[in-house]
């Protein structure tokens, strides 16, 4: 741990650690349901939606691998329990219990947006106390907006396409 680097911090260390860590887990959920929504989806534009999901689950374990670096910077640990992710994350696991496009679209879009809430406050506690943090939390928020946004007009075209099939 860089001691000059953890003594600029304006905040508490711990405090954001726990808040680093909140994020971590949820990446670890994101990806996992990414990489199996896309395993096993079923139903109209499956296979463009399942590359999409592809490339999100690749996205969010950069941003797990992003995150470890800054707790471990920071002189903290990552959680290294899967078991903790759960309690540790704001967000919510979705299992693709129902493989159908448009649940497993649904779903993502509610995490996506979880996400986009989470880096926001992640942002606003370290703005003008954690620059580097602030940075990293903005970085990964501008791809979860292009997630979210990416997952709505997919949903947005699959809605329109049903729609028409049904007339």
């Amino acid at each position: 741990m860089g001691t000059k680097g953890r003594a600029i911090i304006g905040m508490d260390v711990d405090e954001l650690l726990g808040l680093l860590n909140a994020a971590y887990a949820s990446e670890w959920l994101a990806y996992y349901q990414y990489w199996l929504g896309a395993k096993l989806i079923k139903g109209p534009m499956k296979d463009a939606v399942a590359a999409e999901l592809t490339l999100h689950a690749t996205e969010e374990l950069n941003h797990a691998t992003l995150l470890t670096t800054r707790i471990i910077q920071l002189g903290g640990a990552p959680v290294t329990d899967p078991k903790q992710w759960f309690a540790a994350s704001p967000c919510a696991y979705d299992a693709p219990d129902d493989p159908y496009v448009a649940v497993i679209l649904e779903q993502n879009i509610t995490g996506e947006q979880c996400a986009i809430g989470a880096y926001k406050k992640l942002m606003d506690v370290t703005k003008d106390k954690d620059m580097v943090t602030y940075n990293l939390a903005l970085t990964i928020l501008e791809q979860e907006v292009e997630h979210e946004e990416d997952l709505q007009s997919l949903k947005d075209d699959l809605d329109l396409m049903v729609s028409r099939g049904s007339r």
